[in-house]
């Protein structure tokens, strides 16, 4: 008797585990998105203010999260690049989706011909490392943070092209599809009223991962002088400006965006992974 109950606490314990994850993750991201839309107001130091007096100063009363190269305080700068540094995979994630959800219905829909054409362009950018790419697209276009996210959006519809076919394709074998073939329905009023929507609660949870995957693409390339530009505070940007004050001791202008933006990803990645599990139950009932 003893041992068929001992199990029964750890599903238990570990849903509460999850469950507390869960909350924490969608608690902190919710303050992300309210600091990003105050961050003018709530800054202790107007953008872009200057103090040569205080260099490298380590967190204190005066600035709670120290000072960079220039004496910039790095809590402003923080509170400051949360609106650009959330925006920015946002944008990605817009532009992709509505250029991969369109070609993986598209080819699922049309199949044939139409489908094997748009599965080797697929694959074909699939095979181009995807950095690469991004980096060819802003060496012809210039660097800059409008450039960086069209390219890293062509870089990531393949993966939602995909994803999106093979949705479609499950979404399309069922029987209310042909129902409404019979009555005349035609295809692009098929795929929007009715396929792509019921494909909306796999992809939610699939896309709001990708959004940390997006955030650490546009960090990475604004650390290495592809993306945002001085005088941003974008997380990234704040990462590589930061570098040069470790080798003297002063750690903090690198340490912290960089745990912010670590605690970012990892907050979504479990609010995303939470969220495609509850849609995917509901909508299997």
């Amino acid at each position: 008797m003893t041992a068929l109950q001992t199990p029964v606490p750890l599903p238990i314990a570990s849903r509460k585990r999850k469950d507390l994850a869960y909350m924490a993750s969608l608690w902190f991201l919710a303050l992300l998105i309210l600091v990003a839309a105050v961050a003018p107001w709530i800054a202790p130091y107007p953008p872009g203010a200057v103090d040569f007096s205080a260099i490298w100063q380590s967190p204190g009363a005066a600035h709670l999260l120290g000072t960079d190269q220039v004496g910039q305080d790095l809590l402003s700068r923080l509170i400051l690049g949360t609106r650009e540094s959330l925006l920015g995979p946002l944008a990605l994630l817009a532009l992709a989706t509505v250029v991969g959800v369109t070609i993986g219905t598209v080819a699922a829909w049309n199949g044939g011909w139409v489908d094997l054409l748009l599965a080797r362009i697929t694959d074909v950018m699939f095979a181009f490392p995807g950095l690469l790419f991004v980096v060819l697209v802003i060496a012809v276009f210039g660097k800059g943070p409008g450039t960086t996210v069209v390219a890293l959006a062509l870089a990531y519809a393949p993966v939602i092209a995909k994803f999106t076919r093979s949705l479609a394709l499950a979404e399309m074998a069922k029987s209310y599809v042909d129902a409404y073939r019979v009555q005349g329905v035609g295809g692009l009023m098929l795929c929007l009223r009715y396929i792509v929507p019921n494909l909306a609660p796999a992809l939610l949870g699939y896309l709001v991962v990708l959004f940390g995957e997006g955030l650490m693409s546009l960090a990475t390339l604004s650390f290495l002088g592809f993306g945002a530009q001085p005088p941003s505070s974008e997380w990234g940007l704040m990462v590589q400006e930061g570098q040069a004050g470790i080798i003297q001791g002063h750690i903090w202008p690198t340490l912290i965006p960089g745990a912010v933006i670590a605690a970012v990803v990892v907050a979504v990645n479990v609010v995303g992974v939470r969220i495609s599990d509850r849609l995917n139950a509901r909508f299997e009932e």
